[in-house]
């Protein structure tokens, strides 16, 4: 059984050198991001940017990490999409600005609109 795991670690640590040439920011709960992802319609490709805040990551530092990033679309409706951290689609991360949570999923913010849902800016220098 550990051989397999090794195996699997050993595949994962493969993967994740190949897409290390994409340099990917330290990402954490409570960030603002862009995140740039490739759409294909039909024949032709685009690139779409999807900005909103870091709820949750999951997968460790493993090729499998996923984050979930929420914005709030028109009319107040709040839109959530995950992203793999290591996927070819994902063309580029950018942090736009940081903030200080105290807990590593910010699920609460589902139920929260407007003043409420705000978080506190962390000003790094």
């Amino acid at each position: 059984m550990a051989h397999a795991v090794d195996l699997i670690q050993a595949v994962d640590y493969q993967s994740m050198e190949k897409l290390a040439d994409k340099n990917r920011p330290n990402v954490h709960a409570g960030d603002t991001v862009k995140v740039h992802v490739r759409i294909v319609e039909g024949k032709r490709e685009r690139i779409q940017v999807f900005q909103g805040v870091v709820i949750a990551l999951r997968g460790g530092q493993g090729i499998n990490k996923t984050f979930t990033v929420r914005r709030i679309a028109s009319h107040g409706i709040g839109v959530e999409r995950s992203f793999l951290f290591f996927s070819p689609r994902v063309e580029k991360i950018v942090v736009v600005r940081h903030a200080r949570v105290r807990r590593a999923k910010l699920y609460y913010l589902r139920e929260r609109s407007g003043k409420s849902a705000r978080l506190k800016e962390q000003r790094i220098s």
